[in-house]
């Protein structure tokens, strides 16, 4: 495996957490994975899962989760697309 470094160019893997249950239906039009979960204190925790083609789609990805009214728990690098 190569290490190189992120760029804001690159296709890359991410996991986002957001607090609140966002359907499933959203997975092709937002093309991640979705899962839904609950937290210790048992309240809906949504993962979404999947390869974005750069940082300028995460981020209106990261805008599209704010409008619906999502609460931005966590945003994780997975790897880049090589």
């Amino acid at each position: 495996m190569t290490n190189r470094r992120l760029t804001l160019a690159d296709t890359a893997a991410y996991c986002i957490r957001v607090q609140g249950a966002l359907g499933e239906n959203w997975s092709e039009h937002l093309g991640m994975t979705i899962e839904v979960e609950h937290d210790e204190e048992q309240y809906p925790v949504t993962r979404l899962i999947g390869q974005m083609a750069d940082q300028a789609a995460l981020f209106g990805l990261l805008d599209s989760l704010y409008g619906l009214g999502f609460p931005l728990l966590s945003v994780e690098f997975l790897a880049v697309r090589q």
